[in-house]
Order: C-alpha cells, then sequence, then structure tokens
C-alpha cells in the first residue's frame, strides 16, 4: 500500500504495535553518520517496545562510528552473507533507512527488492524509486535521524526513546548537518536537538568520538590532498580533489578516512562547487558539495550517475581516474555562467 500524509503514519503505528515482530533496518552502501545513528536510534525504540530487532548494513562502516552505546546485533553483510540471509528470511518488517532506491544498498538490493513481506521507507533523498510498501520521504529534513524522530512521536512511540536511541539520534543529525553547518532550513532540527538533549545525552563527547577520533595516517592523507592534490578554479568558483588506490595504499587507508574531505575546498573564499574522485577497483567514485543555490546534485544526475541533495551529492563512473578528473574540469565551462551567478 502506498499512503500519503497522516494515514501512512496511522497505517504505520498499527503494524508497529503488533507485539513481539521481527524487525530488520537496513542502512545504504558505506554507511556514514546518518545512516548508522538513525538505524540505532529507531532500534533501540523498537527493541525497547518489545521487538526482536537485527541490523543489516551492507559493508563496513568507519572506526569512529563503532562507539555507539547499544546491544542490538550489526551484521557486515558482506562479511557475514549467510547470516544476513538468514536474519532477512525471518524478518517480518524491514526498515530501510537513509537510501532512496534499492541499488544503494550495493549486493543486498537483490535481497531487499525480493523481500515479499512489509517494506518500510524513511527517507530525506529527493527523487526515491518505488520499491517500498510504506514511503516516509521528505527532503525537506536535514538528516533522516530527525525525520526517525518525527516519527517516532508521529506513531507514538516517543516513551521508548531512550539514552542510547537520543545519542544515536543525535549523531546522525549532528554528521549529516556537518556540525549544524549546513542541511539546515528549519528550526525543527534544532527543536528536535532540543528534545534529545532532555535524555542527558554528552553532545561535547558525541562530537569528540565522532570528530576527534581519527589515525595518523587519516591526518597524513588529509595534509597530501590539501598539498598536493587540490586544483582551485576560481574563474569557475570550484575545486577538485582526486586520489588514486596507489596513494590510498601508501597512507594505509581505512574506511571513513576521507570522510568530510570534499568539504575543504569550500573553505577557501569565494569557491562555492567542489568534487573530490576517488579511485575504487572497478570504478571511480565521486562526491559533490556546493554552496547557495547551486544544485550540485543535478550536476551528479546528469553526468556522474548520481544524486542526492542540492547542495551535497555523489555518482560515479567508469572512466579512469584521470579521465574522470579531466570530464569533470571540461564541465565546468557549460557551468560557469551558474557558478559565477551563485548566491551564498
Amino acid at each position: 500500500m502506498k499512503n500519503t500524509g497522516n494515514e501512512i503514519f496511522t497505517s504505520l503505528e498499527a503494524l508497529i504495535k503488533v507485539p513481539k515482530q521481527k524487525v530488520t533496518l537496513v542502512t545504504h552502501e558505506n554507511p556514514d553518520g546518518d545512516a548508522i545513528g538513525s538505524a540505532i536510534g529507531l532500534g533501540e525504540v523498537l527493541k525497547n517496545f518489545g521487538h526482536e530487532v537485527k541490523i543489516i548494513v551492507p559493508n563496513s562502516y568507519p572506526e569512529f562510528l563503532h562507539w555507539f552505546s547499544t546491544d542490538i546485533e550489526i551484521v557486515v553483510y558482506d562479511r557475514k552473507k549467510n547470516r544476513g540471509k538468514a536474519i532477512l528470511q525471518e524478518t517480518q518488517i524491514l526498515f530501510c533507512l537513509d537510501f532512496n532506491e534499492a541499488k544503494r544498498t550495493a549486493r543486498m538490493e537483490k535481497k531487499v527488492l525480493e523481500f515479499s513481506k512489509l517494506k518500510v521507507l524513511i527517507d530525506h533523498h529527493p527523487y526515491p524509486t518505488d520499491f517500498c510498501d510504506l514511503m516516509i520521504s521528505e527532503t525537506e529534513y536535514s538528516s533522516t535521524a530527525e525525520l526517525i524522530f518525527d516519527v517516532i512521536q508521529l506513531i507514538n512511540l516517543g516513551e521508548f526513546i531512550n539514552h542510547d536511541a537520543a545519542e544515536a539520534l543525535f549523531a546522525g543529525i549532528m554528521t549529516d548537518t556537518g556540525s549544524f553547518a549546513h542541511n539546515i532550513s528549519r528550526p525543527n532540527t534544532f527543536q528536535v536537538v532540543a528534545k534529545l538533549m532532555e535524555w542527558g545525552i554528552d553532545t561535547e563527547k558525541i562530537h569528540a568520538a565522532v570528530y576527534h577520533n581519527f589515525s595518523a595516517h587519516r591526518m597524513k592523507l588529509l595534509g597530501h590532498c590539501l598539498g598536493e592534490k587540490m586544483e582551485v578554479f576560481p574563474e569557475y568558483r570550484s575545486a577538485v580533489i582526486w586520489l588514486s588506490q596507489k596513494e590510498l595504499e601508501k597512507f594505509e587507508f581505512q574506511p571513513g578516512d576521507t570522510e568530510g574531505f570534499v568539504n575543504y575546498p569550500l573553505s577557501i573564499n569565494n569557491i562555492v562547487f567542489s568534487a573530490f574522485f576517488v579511485e575504487k577497483k572497478d570504478h571511480v567514485k565521486v562526491s559533490f558539495r556546493s554552496k547557495g543555490n547551486f544544485e550540485c546534485n543535478a550536476f551528479s544526475r546528469d553526468h556522474f550517475s548520481g544524486g542526492g541533495h542540492k547542495n551535497a551529492a555523489g555518482g560515479e563512473t567508469k572512466l579512469s581516474l584521470e579521465a574522470a578528473v579531466e570530464k569533470f574540469t571540461q564541465l565546468l565551462g557549460d557551468y560557469k555562467h551558474l557558478l559565477l551567478e551563485t548566491t551564498i
């Protein structure tokens, strides 16, 4: 069933309040703070209500997101496929969190699409595809974690939020807004944060756990990027950083080490568009960030098979790293008028 308006929350509440169900929460590939925080936050609430809750992530997530306090089992699918498949076979309700199309789950895509029981989408990315039974897609939210907090209230499960859930949801909001620096268009974001703080969470501790918990290799890799691999195009108000597999190996890359690198060029005066290219085994992954009214999600969708938010998007290409960066730099000329007209 596809519902709109308040009807969807009434339907979800009725389904969730059937006691002692087996519920699984799935995130996108390369799960970030919003994905992990959303899964643990909602998972804790559902567990406290009385459901049997599991979390499955398609692949490994960064070490700086391993500090959450939860006893919910988190299965990394590409490491424990048999365990993941067994959980999905028993699952009665599957929540798809922080992604808008099944392919974002990578190797789990087929399993997600084939899941025949109830599937629920909760996400804040634009242009969701129609692959779930209940779809809560609200693009005005800063993060899926913020949206989940409101959904919990609307289905009358607010009393089951605990300290661990509040901590996880706060971390999701904090990371997807870059410590409240972007993706915020409404007072609701701060209102939700204020309510989460009522559970006595230590916001300074959470910030330190996420942003002051990197390896020395990661800091050296960042220095290498800014000193050797960043090219600035002031005539287009743009910049690009790129990294090869060889460079990642040199700096002993671990998942999450390049998180946030794409944002650094936006600290340069008058730069409104930033791109970050990373060479993978069979493709090049791209991240885009922008300021003001320049729509980097449209740029990504049109040229790099991607999408996302207006000011934060991602994509990929089968081109070589060199060809991908060259394509990006050549495209800047076509967007010069939009980049020069961008207001911050």
